[in-house]
């Protein structure tokens, strides 16, 4: 394994990139679905689940699918697969998605042991989880909840056993009303150090997480992760300026697993470290 999110409190989904040598892997009975995602290399890859065999021409973007409690008794690796990411989805935020955003029982619905050459969303997905991964943001967890919920609602649209209609809620797309956006907004701004989920934004606002974050962005043009993260920039800046807790205990009110992702994101969006902002605006700010 070369890298985990086990470290970054993520609720949704876990992460994992690791590098596969040839040969075959021990058999598994996954409790959660597992997403595969070749990053680098190219193998054929033999595999036997849910009573089928696939061989598939891995090369970067194939997809492995493989659904909670399917067992996967055979799993050959002909060639080295350099990069590959493994996304897993627990099942109790999966059948929340069902259930809340699709309004679909999650009884009812399984998805496919299958092989994909190719599929955009999910590259999409993995390239993003992958950036938080490497360089993690203030905002780390809400982003990936939102991932974690479009890639749920993917997976039963696109891989289900049966077709599957997506609900259309009406006026789902509409900017949040002044009230509702007031007591999020205020919520945000008195808040920013807490470690609080888009789950806790919608319950505020007393909608589902799916139909809230499209009604927030349609409000404030940003993403909920992007709106906090600003407002967890600006108190960053102010806990420098008072000179008053480290720079660890800054990191960790901001977000931060740790001082070094804090420090790199802090360069990153300011142009300067947090040291030597503090000893610029030391008390400049109240």
């Amino acid at each position: 394994m070369l890298q985990t999110s086990n470290d970054r409190r993520w609720s949704n989904l876990l992460a994992e990139r690791w590098s596969h040598e040839s040969g075959d892997l021990p058999s598994l009975l996954p409790r959660d679905t597992e997403i595969a995602v070749l990053l680098r290399g190219s193998s054929v890859v033999d595999r036997e689940g849910a009573g089928m065999r696939q061989r598939t021409h891995g090369r970067r973007g194939t997809v492995w699918l493989c659904p909670a409690g399917i067992r996967e008794d055979f799993i050959r690796v002909e060639s080295p697969m350099h990069e590959c990411l493994h996304i897993f989805l627990p099942g109790r935020p999966f059948e929340d998605t069902m259930l809340q955003d699709m309004d679909i029982d999650p009884a009812g619905i399984a998805i496919r042991y299958e092989a994909i050459d190719h599929d955009i969303f999910i590259e999409h997905v993995a390239d993003r989880i992958l950036q938080e991964l490497t360089h993690e943001s203030s905002t780390g967890r809400l982003l990936i909840e939102s991932l974690g919920r479009a890639l749920s609602a993917h997976l039963v649209h696109s891989y289900a056993d049966t077709a599957v209609r997506l609900r259309q809620t009406q006026g789902s797309n509409r900017p949040l009303d002044a009230r509702r956006l007031a007591r999020v907004t205020d919520f945000i701004s008195t808040s920013a150090e807490r470690d609080f989920s888009v789950n806790d934004l919608a319950s505020i606002a007393c909608m589902s997480p799916a139909h809230f974050s499209r009604s927030f962005k349609a409000a404030t043009g940003c993403a909920p992760h992007e709106y906090v993260s600003r407002q967890r920039l600006d108190l960053a800046k102010r806990m420098l300026a008072t000179d008053r807790q480290s720079l660890a205990e800054i990191a960790y009110a901001t977000g931060f697993s740790s001082q070094a992702n804090f420090n790199r994101a802090f360069r990153k969006a300011v142009g300067t470290t947090p040291r030597l902002y503090r000893a610029q605006h030391r008390n400049t700010l109240t």
